[in-house]
């Protein structure tokens, strides 16, 4: 059973990677598997998020199949199923195994787990979702793709040009593994996200804490390993003793990696345990069995109600304290959010901020927010015009949207939805300004009746000579906001064309309706 474990554990994972190297484009504008399926498998985001949308959202029903397997199993996806746990189990493997562990963290740190829980469950409740912060797997996605796939995807781009460079038959063998790569795994244009460097700190973080304690997140902090615990405490699949058989030796104790078992060893925290069988495979009397029949009641949370009480009214009013900076404030102008996504207020609601919308955006133009939107708005998906744009002929980021904070549209209503609206800065624009003749703006514009039109007229050239110029002028009626035209100004520092959120569709209420 231990070996199954391993073998699922990693199973999962390989899983994991696969459904994240494949959320992208593949010549076809509708992905051909559930890329956002642990997302929709997690059942703390689909609480916030229903909490928080004040909406069924019907995306999430796997998240119903987990919590009624929990009630009956038990944790087991902690163990088992959970892919931030697989990285967790790995780092310890091969990092800190052999290490000397720090000062001992306190028994009672566990009971944090649960006090986050329930803060984020009240803030939700009053629409405030926080859930992003501590979800493992929001967290792993987030990481992998603003952190991790990048810094591979330029680290294998580095060696394999070094190879190229290489005199001799190097590049005769590289070249052909260099293709194989660039077909499958590597990213076409080499991604860029802002933030990149304090998510991937974070995640550091938790991997780290390893040096402490044996699965210091999942025991101590992991919110979703809190609700895991609450739903599996009674779970009909349990840890067991053989009582008369046991010498009381202490190593099922000493090799828990939750720390499940304490004080007598025939008691289990069921709530913690997640039957990773270390204890059943070091038993040297083989009394220890996992199964389904009756057995001692499981120990009592470690949870007062005044602790409970307080993280939940702590959870409801810092809802206002977050909310008073946006209150009679006009949106950002850099606001610009995906096609389909929903009113701000229901967006933020839903968003997980997982980061799939931005893995798989086509030209890397969906980009994490740091405060454009607020602190409550941080790490939302916002179109950076300038690092890239939206794709005038491409639906995926509704199609890989876990909670439906970004409406999945068929192509020709995704072609009329404004993210809002171009304008020439002229003062910096080149046949504006007399300087040169520039058409790269109106080329690229890809509506089908160009939003962006030249006129030719005449210009006083910086040397004081009159001369014919063809400029810009947009028409807003048919621009969309895609962002294009700013991508693609030749200016290298400012554009001279920017798109603002001005004009939105989503303002109107039109995409919710």
């Amino acid at each position: 059973m231990r070996i199954l474990r391993r073998v699922s554990q990693w199973t999962v994972f390989l899983i994991f990677v696969f459904l994240f190297l494949n959320t992208e484009y593949k010549d076809n504008d509708v992905l051909p598997y559930a890329v956002n399926f642990f997302l929709r498998l997690d059942p703390l985001m689909a609480g916030a998020a229903t909490l928080a949308g004040r909406a069924v959202i019907t995306l999430v029903w796997p998240a119903l199949v987990l919590a009624l397997l929990t009630v009956f199993l038990g944790r087991f996806f902690c163990g088992w199923a959970c892919p931030l746990g697989a990285v967790i189990d790995a780092a310890d493997a091969t990092v800190f195994r052999k290490t000397k562990r720090g000062a001992a963290v306190p028994a009672s740190w566990r009971r944090y787990k649960f006090l986050i829980l329930f803060f984020l469950a009240a803030s939700s409740l009053f629409t405030l979702q926080w859930a992003f912060l501590f979800d493992p797997i929001s967290i792993l996605i987030r990481t992998f793709t603003v952190s991790v796939y990048p810094a591979m995807n330029l680290v294998v781009n580095r060696i394999f040009d070094a190879f190229y460079s290489m005199p001799g038959p190097v590049p005769r063998f590289s070249e052909p593994v260099y293709g194989f790569l660039k077909s499958r795994f590597l990213a076409f244009e080499q991604p860029v996200f802002r933030t990149s460097a304090f998510v991937a700190i974070l995640f550091l973080g938790i991997l780290a804490a390893e040096r402490y304690q044996r699965r210091f997140w999942c025991r101590n902090l992991c919110p979703l390993g809190g609700l895991l615990a609450l739903m599996g405490r009674f779970g009909l699949f349990r840890r067991r003793i053989t009582a008369e058989g046991c010498t009381r030796c202490g190593l099922c104790d000493s090799n828990c990696r939750m720390g499940a078992i304490g004080g007598d060893v025939a008691v289990t925290d069921h709530g913690e345990c997640i039957e990773c069988m270390d204890c059943q495979a070091v038993c040297p009397e083989e009394v220890i069995h996992f199964s389904g029949k009756e057995g001692r009641r499981p120990a009592a949370v470690d949870l007062t109600r005044r602790g409970v009480l307080a993280s939940a009214v702590l959870g409801a009013v810092t809802v206002p304290f977050f909310r008073v900076e946006a209150h009679g404030k006009a949106p950002s102008p850099s606001l610009i959010r995906p096609p389909g996504a929903l009113p701000e207020g229901e967006f933020l609601a839903r968003c997980t901020r997982c980061g799939e919308c931005m893995r798989v955006c086509i030209a890397n133009g969906l980009q994490p927010t740091w405060f454009e939107a607020g602190i409550e708005g941080m790490w939302s998906p916002i179109l950076a015009p300038r690092i890239g744009y939206c794709e005038y002929n491409c639906t995926l980021c509704g199609q890989v949207c876990p909670t439906g904070a970004i409406r999945r549209l068929p192509l020709p209503e995704k072609r009329k939805v404004k993210l809002g609206l171009a304008y020439v800065d002229r003062s910096r624009c080149l046949p504006w300004a007399g300087q040169s003749d520039c058409i790269v703006c109106e080329e690229h514009c890809p509506t089908w009746s160009k939003a962006i039109v030249l006129k030719e007229e005449r210009t006083i050239t910086p040397r004081g000579e009159w001369k014919m110029f063809k400029k810009p002028y947009i028409e807003e009626d048919l621009c969309v906001g895609c962002g294009i035209c700013e991508t693609k100004c030749p200016l290298t520092d400012r554009a001279a064309v920017l798109v603002t959120s001005r004009g939105e569709t989503r303002s109107t209420g039109e995409l919710a309706r």
